[in-house]
């Protein structure tokens, strides 16, 4: 398998940014594997929505791994985890099998404002991507690219922390566990956390649980997994504390309404009913929330697996 070579050192924009130049690397054997992929066709939307991680969780896993640390943030998506991981470690390598996530990834609209101009930027027909940002802002190196979990082409115990965001539950996990092994130096962490399902904001329990019950068929079976809190996995290494954690939000209607839809199970409920399960239960929801414009809290728990390698 052919290895990305490290970047150039870049170039300085007025705003201090640092840039290195967008390429694509075609070799074959660079491309992902094979994957389940629910979220390409909705990527605009799971950008757009998707709730942000809380400092708790990401101090957490800081208090286990130096600084200066390299990251590799398998299953990226579109960066939701990204930014927590580039504001506590030196170097994160972020990558998702999925060109489309990857092309959502907010390190774009930091990188490259004006995007339209790089006529090269085709995410459906690339193998894998690469760009690198150093900001002025206290933010480490980022790299993303479009690789599976199971195959990186990191170097063997070259990374010292291994940060999974709500994706495990897509992996091989027999095939990502061996290559956790292979690309942590000795000590090093892995991380994986998830959330489940949203707690119902108060007087919204039933038009939410009517909303639940049309998608629940759709949910893929990995969706048990999330629930379950990762319970029963085969571990590769011993276990670190871990306190369960909540993710919180404050969202307009739109903003939640917007969630739901980024949701795999609604993707596939519409697919498969032709007819948008949010646009259904809009009006119902809307009318248990109040003004659009109000401020709801959100809720998820949130679970957190840490992991050292001997």
């Amino acid at each position: 398998m052919e290895q990305v070579q490290p970047l150039d050192p870049g170039v300085r924009r007025d705003d201090g940014l640092v840039v290195a130049m967008l390429f694509f690397v075609m070799a074959l054997g660079n491309s992902p594997m094979s994957f389940k992929d629910h979220f390409s066709g909705i990527a605009d939307a799971y950008a757009a929505a998707r709730p942000e991680y809380p400092d708790e969780l990401f101090d957490l896993i800081a208090a286990q791994v130096p600084c200066d640390a390299r990251v590799w943030e398998p299953g990226c998506g579109s960066g939701q985890a990204t930014r927590g991981l580039a504001a506590r470690f030196a170097q994160v390598h972020a990558t998702d099998p999925s060109a489309q996530q990857v092309a959502q990834h907010w390190a774009f609209d930091s990188s490259f404002p004006r995007r339209r101009e790089s006529k090269d930027v085709d995410p459906s027909k690339a193998k894998s991507m690469d760009s690198r940002l150093r900001g002025n802002d206290g933010q480490g190196d980022i790299t993303l690219a479009v690789e599976s979990g199971e195959r990186t082409t990191l170097p063997d115990a070259s990374v010292q922390l291994v940060a999974v965001a709500q994706a495990l539950h897509w992996f091989d996990r027999a095939a990502f566990f061996a290559e956790c092994a292979r690309v942590l130096a000795p000590g090093g962490v892995l991380a994986a956390w998830g959330y489940g399902d949203f707690v119902a904001p108060e007087g919204m329990v039933e038009e939410v649980a009517d909303f639940r019950a049309l998608i629940e068929p759709y949910w893929p079976p990995e969706r048990a997994l999330v629930d379950a809190h990762y319970a029963g996995f085969d571990w590769p290494f011993p276990s670190l504390p871990a306190p369960p954690l909540w993710l919180e939000a404050e969202w307009s209607l739109p903003h939640f309404l917007r969630y739901l839809s980024s949701m795999s199970a609604t993707a596939r409920c519409r697919a498969d009913l032709g007819e948008d399960p949010v646009a259904r239960h809009a009006p119902a929801l809307a009318r248990a929330w109040g003004e659009a414009d109000d401020l709801r809290t959100l809720r998820w728990p949130l679970f957190l697996h840490l992991r050292r390698k001997p």
